[in-house]
């Protein structure tokens, strides 16, 4: 599926396991490996009985828009090209944006890559997209569906349409529905035992008794709790970061404003030109892009 080790778009690679970082998340580390790629294909797709690890290669979609804190995969199967996202907080019909954005850039790399003449009168060869949200935030009103032009521009889709489907986990036992429950136990954990170390280990010991992500908990555990433990402590800093520059909400505002603003500009400058603009020091800067 996606190989967040690699900042290429790797149509023509075989399909290789994702190797984790600190940086991960659970979301990328589960669903960027083939195995569970697959899982997750065949659990949008049951129709496509025959499709096999061999048929899904990778697709990286390169950090430009959001910080660590999104999840955003993408898999290539049979030619078609899946954009992935997960949304954690309160539900927003935003996401459609960032995932037209994310296929604008991913096709035209794909385009670079495969060396097509977007100026020529052959007409280009583009992989189909499919556009699916793995929500896990809670809300119960969640539609099954959101269309591009219904939500922003209150018109039939005439000039301009996306439909992204929204997956919420039924209950069942595909991949889907163990995540989107995994999620839920580790939010009641965190509850219970704070952001500590304690919640982590509660939340795999629940979801290996339910049998939830088993086998990928069983084999991975140790990845999984730095992950997590890693999630953790960059929300620390920044909340420690905040507390040090005013606890007043006006303040915070501001630093959260200012953090936004960094991550735009990260997408095309470096970390230190950012500081040199902002007035900032380097640490800052750093600290806002997770690094």
């Amino acid at each position: 599926m996606l190989d967040i080790a690699e900042k290429s778009i790797a149509i023509k690679k075989p399909a290789i396991d994702i190797k984790a970082t600190v940086k991960d998340s659970v979301f990328r580390d589960l669903f960027g490996t083939r195995k569970y790629a697959l899982q997750l294909y065949k659990a949008i797709h049951p129709e496509d009985a025959d499709v096999t690890e061999d048929d899904i290669s990778n697709v990286t979609i390169d950090n430009i828009l959001t910080d660590q804190q999104y999840n955003d995969l993408g898999m290539m199967v049979r030619g078609t090209l899946l954009v992935l996202l997960e949304a954690q907080s309160t539900w927003s019909v935003n996401i459609i944006i960032r995932i037209l954005l994310y296929l604008a850039y991913t096709w035209n790399r794909y385009i670079e890559d495969t060396k097509q003449n977007r100026y020529g009168s052959v007409k280009l060869k583009l992989p189909k997209p499919e556009f699916y949200v793995i929500y896990t935030g809670g809300q119960k009103k969640v539609p099954e569906w959101i269309h591009l032009s219904k939500e922003f521009f209150r018109e039939d889709g005439t000039f301009l349409e996306m439909n992204v489907r929204i997956f919420c986990g039924n209950g069942g036992e595909d991949i889907i529905s163990q995540y989107v429950e995994f999620t839920n136990v580790y939010t009641e954990q965190i509850k219970i035992y704070g952001r500590t170390r304690k919640a982590v280990m509660e939340t795999i010991q629940i979801c290996w008794n339910r049998n939830i992500l088993k086998e990928y908990l069983e084999s991975r555990e140790k990845e999984v709790i730095d992950i997590m433990m890693a999630l953790f402590d960059q929300e620390k800093a920044l909340e420690q970061y905040m507390e040090q520059f005013g606890n007043e909400r006006e303040q915070k505002g501001e630093i959260k404003e200012r953090q936004k603003n960094i991550r735009s500009m990260s997408k095309f400058l470096s970390a230190e030109k950012i500081a040199e603009i902002l007035s900032i020091p380097i640490e800052e800067v750093k600290l806002s892009l997770g690094n």
